[in-house]
């Protein structure tokens, strides 16, 4: 009885997230944990959450590996960070409560784990690597959820190639660990806004053939959406 009472504590105080995927989910090498936090921002504060939001917390696990990102069109969120949190992370059950000023910022906000590719993969993917030459990058952020059943395909589906022709400058597959109710996040960049909407025009014509992209998802996706954003950091 000692011995299970203690195990029961243990799980009430921590709770452990591991970066790697079950053995049916391994279809890239996704070895690292990142930290997902959707927010929206309260009524008139938008500025002020984003310069909140553009500043990592002074216990970061790993500092500098961060990005932010701004909506533009799409979702009803203002900004996504997406964190490297390292190969595992544990999650203290005191907490990092923000200052009550911030608190005020949000007007609501979600949290997920996800495993995803190691930081210099993921950093140089997403422009990172040297940022002040993809500042002006456009980032399309996409979550799904698997129809019951369709979670391999989906993923499947998800982590090809892109096509020839398509202008994407770096692309990412993430996979849920713990948090909100979607299973996969991608993340598209285009190096220019011209890039963006090249890509849009090409792609339109391909939408309805037959085991196209488009199709596939909506074969093995009960739920999905797109959002356009920027970056506001790094």
């Amino acid at each position: 009885m000692k011995g299970t009472f203690v195990l029961l504590l243990v799980l009430l105080l921590f709770v452990s997230v591991s970066a790697m995927p079950n053995a049916s989910a391994q279809t890239g090498a996704r070895t690292d944990v990142y930290h997902v936090h959707f927010a929206k921002a309260a009524l008139g504060k938008g500025a002020e959450q984003g310069d909140y939001l553009k500043k990592q917390g002074p216990n970061a696990a790993m500092p500098g590996h961060y990005i932010v990102l701004r909506h533009q069109s799409g979702e009803d969120w203002d900004y996504v960070v997406i964190e490297h949190l390292g190969t595992k992370t544990t999650v203290d059950a005191a907490g990092n409560p923000p200052s009550a000023a911030a608190r005020d910022l949000n007007g609501w906000h979600t949290d997920t784990f996800v495993n995803g590719p190691a930081w210099p993969e993921f950093a140089k993917a997403m422009g990172l690597d040297d940022p002040s030459k993809s500042a002006g990058s456009v980032y399309v952020v996409s979550v799904f959820r698997a129809a019951p059943g369709h979670r391999d395909p989906l993923e499947k589906s998800l982590g090809q190639p892109p096509a020839a022709g398509d202008a994407t400058a770096g692309n990412v597959l993430m996979a849920h660990l713990e948090g909100g109710p979607w299973h996969f996040l991608t993340i598209a960049r285009y190096s220019s806004w011209q890039d963006f909407a090249t890509n849009e025009k090409t792609s339109a014509a391909d939408t309805l053939k037959p085991g196209g992209g488009w199709m596939q998802v909506r074969d093995h996706s009960s739920y999905h959406n797109d959002t356009v954003t920027d970056r506001i950091a790094p």
